[in-house]
């Protein structure tokens, strides 16, 4: 089997080019974003065309926290359909019958029952932070959905819950919560300070899983002969950010004050994942948060001495 992995350099990439890696019998195939741009129509499509891999996974995208979100808004809409809409069509164009897109939890709406079941999807208005980069994620699922139904291609969409884990990336302002909140005390503890400021209040609460279980679910799905359209992948466990934000601050070893700025935006008041569909298939998350967060501590170290840390 050729496999394709669309982002393979990322965090997301990464884990699924370990996972794959493992497996006999399969070819994987990964591009650098200077060798080819997912963004150019033309480039992918010729991509496609000459290596014909019989099975691709989209997990390349433009991904930041709030801040990110809010400030470059034009940014993650138009990166983000382009590379769904240039990979959808073109592994197509190619005879590519297998295609995994993987999504986010913020495609769905910022106030529904909790936890998110895959049926709440277009119920209601998006989270205004993160609105641009869900409506590009909502189309390429939605790309994958029509045409699977009207192509036959076994085309079909994975939602995974906020991810974190080796190779993330650790901009103080442009990344995820948890790499941000590793840095900061990781940093704040080397520099000797004795407080660190936090965003927000503390009280939203949001699920979390290690990235390599992510990959782990992916290669679940590839196996199934006929997989949803669209599945939630998460532990269907949360904790609210003080809590996170205590752990890391025990994990790196952070011995000071935390002190909450409530002037900075909380975003969406709680985003857990109703797994139940992925678990009765038969696939479960077992890393803890604590585990994860350990894990990534010392992964975050190693990336910092070989001078790869990305941020």
């Amino acid at each position: 089997m050729k496999l394709f992995v669309a982002g393979s350099k990322g965090m997301v990439g990464s884990a699924l080019m370990r996972r794959f890696g493992r497996e006999s019998g399969v070819t994987l195939i990964g591009r650098t974003r200077a060798e080819l741009d997912l963004t150019n129509q033309a480039d992918v499509k010729n991509f496609f065309a000459r290596e014909k891999p019989d099975v691709a996974i989209i997990a390349a995208a433009k991904v930041g926290g709030i801040h990110a979100n809010n400030t470059y808004p034009g940014e993650f809409i138009y990166d983000n359909l382009a590379v769904a809409t240039n990979c959808v069509h073109g592994a197509y164009q190619a005879g590519v019958k297998r295609l995994l897109f993987l999504g986010s939890s913020c495609i769905y709406p910022k106030q529904v029952p909790q936890p998110m079941a895959e049926d709440c999807l277009l119920t209601g208005p998006l989270e205004p932070t993160n609105e641009a980069y869900a409506i590009a994620k909502i189309a390429g699922l939605k790309l994958c959905e029509y045409y699977r139904k009207q192509y036959g291609v076994l085309y079909h969409s994975a939602m995974p819950t906020n991810l974190y884990g080796p190779g993330d990336n650790y901009h103080l302002q442009n990344s995820h919560v948890l790499p941000a909140l590793i840095r900061k005390f990781h940093e704040a503890k080397e520099a000797g300070r004795d407080e660190v400021v936090a965003w927000g209040t503390g009280s939203p609460k949001r699920e979390f899983l290690y990235v390599d279980e992510l990959a782990d679910a992916c290669a679940f799905l590839l196996n199934l002969s006929n997989p949803p359209d669209l599945i939630n992948v998460g532990t269907g466990t949360d904790v609210t950010i003080k809590e996170l934000t205590e752990l890391v601050a025990e994990t790196t070893g952070f011995k000071g004050r935390i002190v909450w700025d409530a002037s900075k935006p909380d975003g969406t008041p709680r985003k857990l994942m109703d797994v139940s569909r992925l678990s009765a298939l038969g696939w479960k998350a077992r890393i803890g948060l604590r585990e994860g967060v350990q894990k990534t501590y010392q992964s975050y170290l190693a990336e910092k001495n070989a001078g790869i840390l990305r941020g």
